[in-house]
């Protein structure tokens, strides 16, 4: 994997890059308190497949940059996209996971750019206001950092009661920083988790109306267990996107590709495989 930097809509976007140059671009974006190492194996099994897969962090996440001012409406986080793609020579496909998937999808119902298909991965139209409010919760809930990785570990394996609590938890540096008060914090801008009432309000307005005016393949993707997206709100969506093809994880919560990454990556590559052959090699 290649890493590299673009030039976001005002703030610098940082990602890796990795498969031939002038194969069929894919776009991996990740989740709300996420990085651009969510995607388990699938990143690195789109290059090893033909295609040139890209991953970036989302403004105010990961290595990329914090937005001045505070600014994390879905125009800036499709702007920062529209950049990024704009750059890879060829119409994307775009995967994208809850945060990810709503920037993706703000972007295929509404070219330029072009896109050449759209994932999305536990995120539609309709969602759960219980499950959401988790997630918010869980951002929110060590403002002040943690003294240890092991404490740090200990939170994520309350948040997330179903997976298997690592013996080695080195790898959670990934998602932490060491600030100035010498404790250990998120790797996401606390600016992002304390949205005004009125951008909170509009961040998902819209959605219905930008399912209706895609007019590209699309896949959504659900986990069975998440409390994010429901069977029904699934259903919804597909009403809104006659066409759209559908996979449910059996045994995935919202983030399907950490939860069942074989899967995962499964439904994705036989989306490509039928939308964006690759030529024979």
């Amino acid at each position: 994997m290649e890493r590299v930097e673009f030039e976001g809509a005002g703030v610098k976007i940082i990602g890796d890059m990795a498969g031939p140059q002038g194969a069929p671009p894919v776009l991996f974006m990740h989740g709300g308190g996420q990085t651009r190492q969510s995607w388990g194996d699938a990143v690195e099994e789109a290059a090893r497949r033909g295609y040139r897969a890209v991953t970036v962090d989302l403004r105010g996440h990961g290595e990329s940059g914090w937005a001045p001012g505070g600014h994390y409406s879905m125009e800036d986080f499709s702007g920062d996209i529209r950049n990024v793609i704009a750059t890879l020579g060829a119409p994307p496909v775009l995967v994208g996971a809850s945060l990810g998937g709503l920037v993706g999808m703000t972007i295929a119902a509404a070219p330029p750019p072009q896109v050449r298909g759209l994932v999305l991965v536990d995120v539609a139209v309709q969602l759960e206001e219980e499950g959401t409010k988790e997630i918010g919760a869980f951002m929110a809930s060590a403002p002040n950092g943690f003294a240890s990785l092991e404490e740090a570990a200990d939170a994520v394996a309350a948040y997330l009661p179903h997976r298997k609590r690592p013996k080695d938890t080195s790898g959670l540096m990934r998602n932490l920083r060491l600030r100035e008060d010498g404790r250990l914090h998120w790797h996401w801008d606390p600016a992002f988790t304390r949205l005004d009432p009125e951008t909170a309000r509009n961040f998902s307005t819209g959605f219905e109306a930008a399912a209706r005016a895609l007019r590209v393949p699309v896949l959504l993707i659900r986990g069975g267990r998440s409390r994010v997206l429901s069977q029904a709100g699934a259903q919804s969506f597909l009403k809104l996107v006659p066409g759209a093809e559908y996979v449910d994880v059996a045994g995935a919560d919202h983030m399907v590709a950490g939860d069942a990454n074989d899967a995962f990556s499964e439904a994705v590559f036989r989306f490509l495989a039928a939308h964006v052959p690759l030529p024979p090699r």
